[in-house]
């Protein structure tokens, strides 16, 4: 297991994350699975065997149960809490009042001591905005934020599912404003969709802001249950909950690629998948979730692939993204001849 900074930080995660959608299965999640605390507790075991150091969870995820299964077993494991970088979220409904969602302060302020409670700990490692609250001024939610931190509530603090505007316009409020500044950004990324290559990645390489990614498999699409000639077993996620959206038939042909590539390295398509994105420079770390500890067996064997340049190129053709304006015209501008330079030392000679 490698370790990545996150984001412009000193400190380091695994390459690996454990995500916990799979915990609790209460209402939406139960699509995702419905672990119990006793397989909840072994998959977060086996994961710190593996080297995972990075948990990651949300107050919304089973309505605070996945909170309290990692948090109960952390506890029933004897983890040292500083042993384990914990991350979770604030945006969701938390109830049914007109306050109990967003990122007001208000919401953000009495969030965090469910989380804690929760989680039964005394700080939370990152703290990421679920969602872009347009009701909120990004003001009022980044100076939550601080508050927390400076607190000692919170050691740092990220965003998820945020545009690039958005995430530049907050980091500029928080320079103005001299407030804790995002350090991460978690978004769905996948071999079969790059849309964050657009604006995102631009943003988080100028910005040095750690690419958190969810969904890695494509809710299931590559975990090589799938393809033109394959017919998923009837309990498959992408059966019951087709989710995150993917062009299928573009998919496909990446999966043909990734099924090569996988049969010439004994590995599984899952794992070629995953070690794509381990290849990505701009990815402090992939959230992977599983139901069970064979999946995640496999999933951290993507930690061993090193994919050639050749395989990289292979992958990359079959997935690129369809030209957009204005990328094409700089990618007309950068490729255009340069006019000659004068030397001025020359020209004064």
């Amino acid at each position: 297991m490698k370790y990545n900074t996150l984001g412009n930080t000193g400190l380091f995660v695994s390459e690996l994350c454990l995500g916990t959608m799979t915990f609790g299965g209460q209402g939406i999640w139960a699509n995702m699975g419905a672990l119990s605390q006793v397989e909840a507790q072994g998959l977060i075991g086996r994961a710190l065997e593996h080297g995972i150091n990075f948990i990651d969870t949300a107050d919304i995820y089973s309505t605070g149960a996945a909170e309290e299964m990692v948090g109960q077993s952390l506890k029933n494991l004897g983890v040292k809490r500083e042993d384990v970088v914990i991350a979770t979220k604030v945006y969701g409904p938390m109830g049914a009042g007109p306050n109990d969602n967003g990122n007001s302060r208000a919401h953000i302020l009495d969030s965090v001591k469910g989380s804690l409670k929760r989680l039964q700990i005394d700080h939370i490692d990152l703290y990421q905005l679920h969602g872009f609250d347009t009701a909120t001024p990004i003001e009022e939610s980044l100076s939550a934020l601080d508050t927390l931190v400076r607190q000692g509530l919170v050691r740092y603090v990220g965003v998820s599912n945020w545009a690039a505007w958005q995430m530049a316009r907050a980091l500029g409020i928080s320079e103005r404003l001299n407030l804790a500044k995002i350090v991460t950004s978690q978004n769905y990324y996948t071999v079969a969709g790059r849309d964050v290559e657009r604006e995102i990645v631009p943003l988080a390489k100028a910005e040095k802001l750690g690419l958190l990614v969810w969904s890695p498999l494509a809710g299931g699409l590559l975990s090589g249950k799938f393809g033109r000639a394959k017919e998923a077993q009837d309990g498959s996620r992408r059966k019951t909950f087709d989710f995150p959206p993917v062009n299928v038939e573009k998919a496909y042909d990446v999966i043909d690629v990734l099924e090569t590539i996988a049969q010439s390295k004994g590995a599984t398509v899952a794992q070629i998948a995953l070690a794509w994105l381990l290849h990505q420079p701009q990815v402090s770390s992939v959230i992977v979730g599983a139901k069970r500890i064979e999946q995640l067996d496999d999933n951290v064997g993507a930690t061993e692939i090193t994919l050639s340049a050749d395989e990289l190129t292979q992958l990359n053709a079959v997935s690129e993204l369809p030209k957009e304006y204005p990328a094409w015209f700089f990618r007309t501008r950068e490729a255009a001849p340069k006019p000659p330079i004068a030397n001025p030392v020359a020209s004064q000679d």
